[in-house]
Order: C-alpha cells, then sequence, then structure tokens
C-alpha cells in the first residue's frame, strides 16, 4: 500500500507539474493567446484587436532595476518609437500584485512614462497575474515578438548581456531589435528563444 501511496503522490505531482507548464501557452512557432486586460485610459485592450500588426509584448516593473537600465539610457524608449513607427503595436503588462514593486496607480504610471520618453500602443495591468503565467512571464523585462498573423516569433531577453549596468547595452545584440528587423524584411527571426533575465514578475 505504501508503495502504491508513494506511485500515486508521484503521479499527482507530475500531472499537477504538467498542468502548470501547459498553463504557459505561448510557444514560438504558435498562435500567441488571445488575452483581455484593462489599460491605464480606463479602457480594455485585446491582443486580438491588433490582428494584422506586428505586436511587441513587454512586461515592464518600473522599480526593477534591469528595467531602469533600459529606460534611463533611452534604450527601451527608442526601440519603442522606431517599432511604432513602423506600424508595431507594441504593449506593456505589469503583472504584478497590488502593493508589490513597481506597482503605480494610473497616474504614476503616466507620469513615468513622460518622464522616460516611453510610447506605447497601451499599459495594461495584469494584477491576478493571469496573463503573465498564460504567457509564462519570468522576468522584467521578458519580451515577445507576435507576427502580423498572430504566430509568437520570439520569446526570451531583450539582449544578449544579462546585468544590470548601462555600458553593456552597446555591446549586447539586442534580440528584439534583431527580430523586428527580420520581419520586416521578409526574413526568419534569427534567434526566436533566449532565456529572459531581470527581476522576477511579482506575482
Amino acid at each position: 500500500m505504501k508503495i502504491k501511496s508513494i506511485i500515486s503522490l508521484v503521479a499527482g505531482f507530475v500531472s499537477l507539474l504538467l498542468g502548470s507548464m501547459s498553463a504557459s501557452s505561448a510557444v514560438v512557432g504558435q498562435p500567441a493567446p488571445n488575452f483581455s486586460l484593462t489599460g491605464i485610459h480606463g479602457k480594455a485592450h485585446t491582443l486580438s484587436e491588433f490582428k494584422g500588426m506586428v505586436v511587441v509584448l513587454e512586461w515592464v516593473n518600473q522599480e526593477c532595476p534591469f528595467v531602469v537600465k533600459h529606460y534611463e539610457s533611452g534604450n527601451m524608449p527608442s526601440l519603442q518609437a522606431a517599432a511604432m513607427a513602423d506600424g508595431v503595436a507594441w504593449i506593456q503588462i505589469n503583472s504584478g500584485h497590488p502593493g508589490a514593486q513597481g506597482d503605480f496607480d494610473d497616474e504614476q504610471v503616466k507620469a513615468w512614462q513622460n518622464k522616460q520618453g516611453s510610447t506605447s500602443s497601451a499599459y495594461l495591468r495584469d494584477s491576478d497575474g493571469r496573463v503573465g503565467r498564460l504567457y509564462g512571464a519570468k522576468t522584467t523585462p521578458h519580451m515577445y515578438v507576435i507576427g502580423a498573423n498572430g504566430t509568437l516569433l520570439y520569446n526570451g531577453a531583450i539582449d544578449s548581456i544579462r546585468s544590470a549596468n548601462q555600458a553593456d547595452i552597446a555591446k549586447a545584440e539586442n534580440y528584439v531589435r534583431s527580430a523586428l528587423k527580420a520581419i520586416k524584411a521578409g526574413e526568419p527571426v534569427p534567434t526566436t528563444y533566449s532565456q529572459p533575465y531581470g527581476c522576477a514578475v511579482k506575482y
């Protein structure tokens, strides 16, 4: 009986593990899962409303040192501006729980965006972490690039050097920029996955 109980426990754990893995349904090469969240301007947004456009999803926490690195250097704002000038929809998502680091209210987020020169199609709140878990978002930043046909084309870090040092930006390969450049040229995305780095998402 004891062995049977252990086997049953192990089977249950494996089943639970597989279930949690399947919950992260954002798979490169597959359709990006749709979602609906409310933005800081009070409007509900869905991924499907950007159908026919290339979309970048950026998980953000304004107080994370790695996010600070990419914003205070101007790296993320310039990438956003260039992408949106090319017709890309850029969506910022904060999956931190209420009261977590970086859980700014709507007016604080707007002030932060203005200060950093950040532009996006929407800044969305995911306070219960539902969308973050759906995508398997692990860090801030964690970046996803979705093709105009709705297929997920990139999942991972913003660039190739895992540090909070602004001096490393110029030396790194920016995976998001490379992906967008390839998509614009009608070429395959050169790097489709990388290990994200930064602060853990504050679920």
